[in-house]
């Protein structure tokens, strides 16, 4: 079965969804699309047009077109295997997936289910699943050597059988503890003198925890990072740094961002009152319904050191920000500055930096990424009203 996974509101999911589909957004160990991807071969994504250079989708005559918000499972993949073209699955009035050539709604079979699920409705809920997908995910990984859990530097609580370590993986004087959930270190991870783990938690390949960090649960760290000082229940989508110390937590980190050091992130109220986060698509502050919330943070966003940000911030992409004192709690895309006020980041500056850094990681930032994020800088001008 050739599979489309679309986005049907990306807007809702924004800055994070404004350079990449849905399906690309980290949960756990895995990205959705790297989900799906363990059931079925051919898994492509349908978005926004100013996507399509650099995640084309691949229609066939026969595609299962999948909501980009849903987690797979082997009783849903049953369900879905059914489906013939021209049939629809729902849950109550939600639309799961349908069969069919084309992207078309109309005229479609209905076919309700009852079991349970799993979706993203929310940016927040990145974070707030994303213990129990790592939990998930880890079933599905082949684990094979695990010697060196056997290296008397590391010290270990909990199952070893939760714990995964790749081969090439370097760890020295580690404490890993698996009581309340998995941990899965992946090829060529570099995990320095002194590092506290707590799972559930995930790093991806090639990236780096520093001496001494402080990891807690829930922590997914994707391929290419660097990770310093304390960190909780957040999400980083790969190729970002935060090297030093300062708190991070309930957060998630889009792909090339860097935290200067002693960046710290409030993550709950003084009043300990719900969190209200920037919705792109009510164009206002919504109540997120939870007690900790920390920031939604774009793609090739900066912070200076000693940079402090408010609870419930909503970063932009492409934004550097610095200087003293908390920020607002939303800044729009191509923001610089700080508390004392912004100014727009330049896109040609933007560019100078964004060759320098993929550069450092022998990555290209090519006509393709220039051209999308060009098309960003000119979606997001109308809130550059400083």
């Amino acid at each position: 079965m050739n599979v489309i996974l679309f986005d049907k509101n990306p807007k809702k999911f924004y800055p994070l969804s404004l350079t990449r589909p849905i399906s690309e957004f980290r949960i756990g160990i895995f990205t959705i699309k790297q989900k799906w991807s363990q059931y079925y071969n051919n898994v492509s994504c349908s978005s926004e047009k100013h996507l399509n250079n650099i995640y084309p989708n691949s229609i066939a005559k026969n595609n299962l077109w999948i909501d980009s918000t849903i987690i797979p499972n082997n009783n849903l993949i049953v369900e879905l295997n059914s489906l013939k073209n021209g049939e629809a699955l729902y849950k109550d009035d939600i639309l799961i997936a349908f069969v069919s050539e084309k992207f078309k709604l109309e005229k479609l079979y209905r076919r309700k289910t009852s079991l349970k699920i799993i979706r993203i409705n929310s940016l927040t809920d990145i974070f707030t699943i994303n213990a129990s997908e790592i939990c998930n995910d880890f079933k599905l990984i082949e684990k094979k050597d695990n010697s060196l859990l056997d290296r008397k530097s590391i010290q270990v609580f909990g199952d070893k059988k939760n714990i995964y370590i790749h081969p090439n993986a370097k760890l020295k004087n580690a404490t890993l503890n698996s009581e309340n959930g998995p941990i899965f270190i992946d090829e060529d991870c570099d995990i320095m003198e002194n590092v506290s783990i707590r799972g559930p938690f995930s790093i991806n390949k090639s990236s780096v925890v520093k001496m001494g960090a402080k990891i807690y649960e829930g922590c997914s760290i994707g391929p290419f990072c660097k990770i310093g000082g304390e960190v909780s229940n957040s999400v980083f989508f790969g190729y970002s740094s935060k090297s030093h110390d300062g708190f991070i937590g309930n957060s998630v980190i889009g792909k090339w961002c860097n935290l200067g050091a002693d960046t710290n992130n409030s993550n709950l109220k003084n009043n300990y009152s719900n969190v209200k986060l920037w919705n792109y698509e009510f164009q206002s502050f919504v109540d997120t319904g939870l007690q900790f919330c920390g920031m939604i943070m774009g793609d090739h966003s900066k912070t200076g050191i000693n940079t402090m940000i408010n609870t419930g911030s909503v970063i932009g992409v492409g934004v550097n920000l610095f200087g003293p004192g908390f920020t607002r709690n939303f800044i729009p895309s191509f923001s610089w500055g700080g508390s004392n006020g912004f100014t727009e980041h330049k896109f040609n500056m933007f560019k100078e930096t964004s060759i320098r850094v993929m550069k450092r990681r022998n990555k290209c930032f090519d006509e393709n990424q220039s051209n999308l994020y060009e098309t960003v800088f000119d979606m997001t001008k109308r809130y550059r009203n400083y």
